[in-house]
């Protein structure tokens, strides 16, 4: 399209291959509006073959389709498209980021002052168009190490101090699931012992790993004190007795957006005029949108109708792409009007 790109050097920091992707398409002399959508996607190392199926993109096989955040790159750059050729009223500035599904660790890595836009958006919510994201949840993860000592378990398993024991029995007092309309935890891995090497071994060690994310204030945090005091607990018990670490990450923080923001009422604009009924909801999902937030900048992430996100099922409609190509569009337009 003869459009600069330009790369930071987030992907060394982070330890990849690539970096964050910034671009600038339109006038540079107009009010400027934020696009963003993620490069990353989750699933193993099967190559992915979209295929159209009753109107809708699906993978071919098992892998995961991809769709969160392929779809949103996709129509990102047809916008770019257009406007590298046709122009609009606003600039746009244009960010692909990586390591969003590791805790919006690429966004984290971006310098927000490079930015002109007063107002940005990303689409990065799997359900249908026309809902805004009013508020998203922080997220903290947690991780616990379980250290005992290993024995024989047929002949002297009394000397030994079980770490999966120790660990289980923490697991069990945990909260977990959906802790209520605000608020939910879970309990990610649990990975330890000598299998490999057979059953006849006392488990010398554990680790597991969770996380706690709520919309209310503090309720995260209080949550992942919980675990803390459940590891600590479990370990001290004299039948286990095992040394424990346990480490708490606040990856990203919450927010809550009013519909007088300038960017959810470019938004609710854009998505009636694209016959979308314009509705704000709460989420429990983060998006890049909370680090961008985070940094002072007024990112709002848009629904983007793809459906089933992180599942061998996953599928985004052809309707749903064209749909949200006219809703940025209009997004463009809305914000030429509001903006100036």
């Amino acid at each position: 399209m003869g459009v600069e790109v330009t790369e930071d050097d987030s992907g060394e920091r982070l330890g990849g291959d690539c970096g964050n992707l910034f671009a600038r398409v339109g006038p540079s002399d107009a009010p400027q509006i934020l696009l963003c959508a993620h490069m990353d996607t989750v699933g193993d190392e099967r190559p992915v073959k979209p295929v159209l199926r009753a109107g809708g993109w699906e993978s071919e096989d098992e892998a995961v389709l991809g769709a969160d955040n392929k779809a949103a790159v996709a129509v990102i750059v047809e916008l770019a498209r257009r406007v590298a050729i046709e122009g609009a009223p606003v600039g746009v500035e244009l960010c692909f980021t990586v390591r969003e599904e590791q805790a919006l660790r690429g966004a984290y890595e971006i310098d927000t002052g490079r930015f002109k836009a007063g107002v940005g958006y990303v689409f990065d919510h799997a359900t249908p168009i026309g809902e805004v994201i009013a508020a998203s949840p922080t997220y903290v993860q947690w991780e616990a190490v379980l250290e005992g000592r290993a024995a024989h378990a047929g002949i002297s398993p009394e000397e030994g101090r079980n770490a999966i024991v120790a660990a289980a029995r923490a697991v069990s007092r945990i909260p977990s699931g959906r802790i209520d309309d605000a608020t939910t935890a879970n309990v990610a891995s649990i990975i330890g012992g000598a299998a490999t090497h057979g059953t006849n071994i006392v488990a010398p060690d554990c680790r597991v790993t969770g996380e706690a994310r709520s919309l209310e204030e503090g309720v995260a945090e209080r949550l992942a004190d919980e675990v803390v005091e459940a590891f600590h607990d479990a370990a001290n018990e004299p039948d286990c007795a095992c040394d424990v670490d346990v480490t708490l990450e606040r990856s990203f923080e919450g927010y809550r957006i009013e519909p007088g923001e300038p960017g959810a009422k470019i938004a609710v604009t854009a998505l009636e005029a694209c016959g979308h009924e314009a509705t704000l909801v709460d989420s429990g999902g983060g998006s890049d949108a909370n680090a961008f937030r985070s940094a002072g900048l007024a990112v709002t992430n848009l629904a983007n109708g793809t459906e089933r996100p992180h599942m061998p099922d996953e599928r985004v409609s052809a309707e749903a792409l064209e749909q949200m190509l006219d809703v940025v569009i209009a997004l463009t337009d809305g914000a030429g009007e509001q903006l100036r």
